[in-house]
């Protein structure tokens, strides 16, 4: 924990990052650095913030200390989700989200997972470390039809990357609507889209509406042979209805995302045939720091100058 001199006396700000690495703090500001990883500031420290930026996968330690913040004001998450940090956001707070932050990322690794699954890049790697040339017919991107299914920021950003592809692309999203690249069907045709897809990409937040969405009946739905990516939260699918979809060699499938989380080393998923598990690291590359440095050095600026916030979850009363 470090204490940001400045021309203030006390901090107005806790935040992940210096002031340098923001390129500066509004004028009179002066901030108090946590990483998230080492014991949190004390009390005195913390008597005046305001502004909180929550370390990024630090939502766990970041709870405790939203109690000891009484002049808070505003919390900015740098996740898209926040669902595990909502319910703990005291009365009268802002809560921010960082929707349009893993656009990039996460759009990036959707389309690589669902890539792999469909070119049996496992199968490939396995074959190399057992030295084996491995010829074979695989299947292509091109000419499929590519369901995304949460179409918010992070959905069209999938969508843009699959363009190029070659395949269809079916927009869901909980309400129909218009976008700019066609329509965005409702949630509730679901029933009579999933037998057109040869593949789902899930970009889907963790809400009371969607927990386990992708349950048995969802899966049923789907064509011999499709594909299931997600990339948006574990809890989303149901476990258990999806393995022996897997087992059963009908549907293939890359999580980035899992229930449980982290996945136990003993858990059935690891071993199931058809799958591909990467731990949670869609977001996580070297396009995350840029675009996290610009959001945060943005919402400071607008809660400096009284401009409303962006990305705003829940509204305090202040």
């Amino acid at each position: 924990m470090t204490v940001l001199a400045g021309n203030a006396t006390t901090a107005r700000a806790l935040l992940p990052y210096t002031p340098s690495e923001l390129g500066g703090l509004p004028a009179d500001w002066r901030a108090v650095v946590w990483n998230g990883r080492d014991p949190a500031p004390t009390a005195g420290a913390l008597r005046s913030v305001e502004f909180f930026v929550v370390p990024y996968t630090h939502t766990a330690s970041a709870v405790p200390v939203l109690s000891r913040l009484p002049a808070l004001r505003v919390v900015q998450s740098q996740s898209a989700g926040v669902e595990d940090l909502l319910p703990h956001v005291p009365e009268g707070v802002t809560l921010c989200n960082a929707r349009g932050l893993h656009d990039t990322s996460a759009a990036e690794h959707a389309v690589t997972l669902l890539l792999a699954v469909l070119r049996r890049i496992p199968e490939l790697v396995r074959a190399q470390e057992a030295r084996q040339w491995f010829p074979a017919f695989r299947p292509a991107l091109a000419d499929r039809t590519v369901m995304v299914l949460g179409y918010g920021a992070i959905g069209a950003a999938v969508e843009a990357r699959l363009v190029p592809f070659e395949c269809e692309v079916l927009r869901v999203a909980r309400t129909a609507r218009t976008a700019p690249h066609g329509p965005v069907h409702a949630m509730v045709e679901l029933p009579s889209l999933l037998p057109r897809a040869d593949a789902v990409v899930l970009t889907l937040p963790l809400t009371e509406g969607t927990r386990r969405l992708v349950d048995a009946g969802f899966l049923a739905g789907l064509r011999d042979g499709a594909v299931l990516v997600n990339v948006g939260r574990g809890a989303v699918v149901d476990t258990e209805a999806l393995l022996p979809e897997l087992r059963a060699g009908r549907l293939w499938a890359g999580l980035d995302v899992t229930d449980p989380e982290p996945l136990p080393p003993d858990h059935p998923l690891w071993t199931a045939p058809n799958t591909l598990i990467s731990p949670h690291v869609a977001a996580t590359t070297s396009a995350f720091r840029p675009r996290a440095l610009a959001l945060v050095r943005s919402q400071l600026a607008r809660y400096a100058a009284g401009a409303p916030l962006a990305n705003v979850v829940s509204a305090g009363r202040n």
